[in-house]
């Protein structure tokens, strides 16, 4: 019994070892060699400042203070959507595109919650860009990119007609043509996986940092 013991102790420790420690360093020697990008992430820098990543979507907005003091929520600070950014879309972490711990809300298509989530989500959509969209923008218009959230809840990404919408409110608040703010979607627009995978999508980074160089 003593043996059995004893040999179930080295194979839990050889396994642990191959398992545990030699098997992710040799996985990650192997991307940081060949594919380095990818393996850190794919980020993104600016005159050597670290700005987002290319796969992680994030929050383009200011922060919320009452009386001097930052606004706290659950420990996480409140923010606000900045205009004269594109926003990506609505975020299922807690907080929100919080990129360490991706998440999604796992309530079905006819829970309450579900519901009131994606009103809440129209709504705040509609109040950011309403007043600079043509006629006004009513809900039957509004992208399902920009209503619900992803699966991750970071998606990096939005869809052709939400960056037509938000085009209208970043050209109005930067002052600059809206033909020049559709010309910087189209340029930071990218097509299907291998041709075929997917929907077309903008890059939501990509194209803020391109708008700060013009304006």
């Amino acid at each position: 019994m003593l043996k059995d013991f004893l040999t179930s102790i080295r194979a839990m420790l050889v396994l642990m070892l191959l398992c545990g420690i030699a098997y992710p360093l040799l996985i990650e020697g192997i991307g940081q060699a060949a594919f380095p990008g990818n393996a850190n992430g794919q980020q993104v820098y600016v005159a050597g400042k670290l700005v987002g990543s290319k796969i992680i979507g994030q929050n383009f907005g200011d922060l919320v203070y009452k009386d001097g003091k930052v606004v706290m929520s659950d420990g996480s600070p409140e923010t606000t959507p900045d205009p004269r950014y594109f926003q990506t879309r609505p975020s299922g972490t807690d907080p929100a595109d919080n990129d360490a711990a991706t998440e999604f809300e796992n309530y079905g298509p006819n829970s309450t919650i579900t519901e009131q989530a994606i009103a809440a989500n129209i709504a705040a959509y509609i109040q950011l860009n309403g007043r600079y969209y043509p006629g006004g923008l009513k809900a039957g218009k509004i992208p399902v990119d920009a209503a619900d959230t992803s699966a991750s809840g970071v998606d990096p990404d939005i869809s052709i007609a939400n960056a037509e919408i938000q085009a209208y409110r970043v050209a109005a608040v930067r002052q600059l043509p809206l033909s020049e703010v559709r010309r910087l979607v189209s340029q930071y627009t990218f097509g299907r996986g291998l041709g075929f995978s997917g929907e077309p999508g903008v890059d939501v980074l990509e194209l803020n940092l391109a708008l700060n160089r013009v304006s």
